[in-house]
């Protein structure tokens, strides 16, 4: 990286630290009613104003409930959770692409094999992860929109289960504005309710398979499978189909072909690799996640997946066959 790159993200980075620390010592000055009338003097331009605000908002750490709040007394419950929702999506996406530019390889070098190994069972999950955390309100959003810029999350996948999930929340939050403060104890109990019964069903849908990914998934990266070198001890299994098998990206050598199509009726043939250490190969690492869950209640024991697929394996530049 050179050194004119560096000193962009660092400038970066602390531009918009200081921004957040000086929003934060300043937040009892947040004057509500006076932020509502300042956007209603900008007429045809209020509705802009307001989104860019609240992605602005979302950068600097800014509490997102006065600007749901103030979304609905400006514009009503319908038009306003849709300015209030675009406004938080492209604040979340800003902050995540910002994670993403300014730190994303420094930290997880400096937190090292934990984070990493935390960071390959989010990305394993993938849009599951980030639709759950924004269904469950215990996750404090501004940070999680930094916090998941920090993984290889693909963006499309982020930016879309964002927006369909955090949905619930900004219709309360904009319903509440609407139906103004002297009506807000007979509203918001029920919406409560509503959101605390959605963050349940979230939990029942998507904790149990990301307690099982993050807790029992063994990730390999690309550098440690490659300085094995030759390991009598080490059997690689890639589950693409044949054509991936031979495409571009290549395979590992020695690798074998078994597709996860038919993983499940050739466990007899890769019954004699049980007492040896599988890796299983794909071009990411989604099939080969799905292939190691297969192989683990069949009764294999030391599985693992090669975090990042082949595509991760020709980032480093490894060899292929």
């Amino acid at each position: 990286m050179t050194a004119q790159r560096v000193l962009s993200r660092l400038c970066i980075g602390l531009a918009v630290a200081a921004a957040a620390l000086w929003l934060a010592l300043n937040r009892d000055r947040i004057d509500l009613a006076a932020l509502e009338a300042g956007v209603r003097d900008l007429g045809l331009f209020a509705p802009v104003a307001h989104v860019v605000l609240f992605a602005l908002g979302t950068v600097l750490f800014a509490p997102g409930a006065i600007l749901g709040l103030a979304g609905g007394a400006l514009f009503g419950p319908v038009w306003g959770t849709l300015l209030n929702l675009v406004g938080a999506t492209l604040g979340a996406t800003a902050a995540f692409l910002l994670a993403r530019y300014v730190a994303e390889d420094r930290i997880r070098r400096m937190a090292g094999g934990k984070l990493d190994q935390l960071a390959a069972g989010v990305e394993a999950e993938g849009w599951r992860f980030v639709a759950f955390v924004r269904l469950v309100p215990i996750f404090p959003f501004n940070v999680l929109n930094y916090a998941l810029g920090l993984t290889r999350i693909p963006l499309g996948p982020y930016v879309l289960a964002s927006l369909l999930c955090m949905l619930p929340g900004t219709f309360v939050y904009t319903w509440l504005g609407y139906t103004g403060r002297e009506t807000l104890g007979r509203n918001e109990a029920a919406l409560q309710y509503g959101l605390i019964g959605l963050a349940l069903l979230a939990a029942v849908a998507f904790l149990p398979r990301l307690i099982r990914r993050l807790s029992s998934e063994p990730w390999i990266t690309a550098e440690q499978l490659g300085s094995l070198g030759d390991n009598a001890n080490t059997a690689i299994i890639d589950v693409r189909g044949p054509e991936e098998f031979a495409g571009p990206l290549g395979h590992i050598r020695d690798a074998r072909n078994v597709p996860l199509g038919d993983l499940a009726v050739r466990l007899g043939d890769l019954k004699s690799l049980a007492e040896r250490q599988i890796i299983l190969v794909c071009h990411t690492d989604k099939r080969s996640a799905n292939a190691a869950a297969l192989l683990r209640e069949a009764g294999f024991r030391n599985v693992g997946v090669l975090r990042g697929g082949m595509v991760r394996w020709n980032e480093v530049g490894l060899p292929v066959a």
